[in-house]
């Protein structure tokens, strides 16, 4: 068969074909062939849901203990990074890592544009200075770091600490004026606090959600000096509980979320574009993501009741008004 005979090139096709190529030197690039990308008809994330086993992570934890020193370190931490992702991203707006401390060690003072919070996974004895107010951390609690609070940590006794740390991070890729000062001396001067709006006890948490009739319940984290929901301009956390052998109810926003599980076993089921299901299993103190606008549901599969932490970027997408809700 003979080959079809070649197709020559309009006129106007080769005139377009010029006038792109003479765009490139003045710095100037069509909107219009990029267009349908730049503007999707649903949110289109580029992380993936991913689970980090905390029984697989934290024997990796303790090595870094043993072979990186303190002072090497500054902040001995394993970052979560999704694998779709470059470090900082645990999700396309939020950074999680697991924070190791030793005995005896000092996680030096200082102070940075970007705003953290620590979620205590295990180990006793270990604080958190925040801008003078030392605050001891215990399994559960979340600990707060302004932007721009001078911060340092330290472990009294025996043992490691190990916590999660959550930060905005990945939002300074896109705005680069994150930048941090380190104090003249490795602590900043403090005294023990019993109580300060920068720290949320675990106890009266999980109190609240006990005493919520029904299967699910959520605790909306606030602000303790102005009561807001959000804990900063970008990062606002929930707790919830999960009764024995149920599912919390399905919910789709296009906020992204890191979980971390308190307590409990189960698996969270993730609808796909392509309409098929991952299924992340979980157990005590895993940690996963939810990328934005993926419809999930957590399905309690343990005897008792499954308690699971997370952080969002909902604060930063209600103040900017686009905030969305299936």
């Amino acid at each position: 068969m003979a080959p079809a005979p070649q197709t020559q090139p309009t006129t106007q096709s080769t005139e377009k074909a010029q006038f792109l190529k003479s765009l490139k030197p003045e710095n100037v690039e069509p909107l219009w062939t990029v267009m349908s990308a730049m503007v999707p008809p649903k949110p289109q994330p580029r992380a993936v849901p991913t689970i980090w086993k905390y029984k697989q992570v934290r024997p990796l934890l303790e090595e870094a203990g043993r072979l990186v020193p303190a002072e090497e370190s500054e902040r001995r931490v394993l970052m979560l990074i999704n694998p779709a992702l470059k470090a900082p991203q645990t999700t396309d707006t939020l950074y999680a890592g697991l924070q190791y401390i030793n005995p005896g060690e000092v996680a030096p003072a200082h102070r940075h544009s970007a705003f953290a919070l620590r979620f205590i996974i295990e180990g006793d004895g270990g604080f958190t200075n925040v801008e003078g107010s030392k605050m001891y951390m215990e399994r559960g609690d979340v600990i707060l770091t302004p932007r721009w609070d001078w911060h340092d940590h330290g472990k009294d006794g025996s043992g490691p600490m190990i916590w999660l740390d959550g930060l905005d991070l990945p939002m300074f890729q896109a705005i680069p004026v994150n930048f941090a000062e380190h104090y003249e001396e490795d602590r900043f001067p403090s005294k023990d606090v019993d109580h300060s709006p920068m720290k949320f006890p675990w106890k009266p948490v999980q109190e609240y959600l006990d005493n919520v009739k029904g299967d699910h319940a959520i605790f909306e984290y606030r602000d303790q000096i102005n009561n807001e929901l959000a804990l900063s301009t970008i990062v606002g956390a929930q707790a919830e509980r999960i009764a024995a052998g149920t599912a919390s109810p399905v919910r789709q926003e296009n906020s992204s979320f890191v979980f971390h599980i308190y307590e409990g076993t189960g698996y969270t089921i993730i609808e796909e574009d392509d309409g098929k299901e991952s299924i992340l299993r979980w157990e005590d103190k895993d940690v996963f993501c939810v990328p934005s606008w993926k419809s999930f549901k957590h399905v309690n599969e343990g005897s008792s009741p499954a308690y699971l932490f997370n952080f969002s970027d909902t604060p930063l997408l209600k103040n900017l008004n686009i905030h969305k809700k299936a």
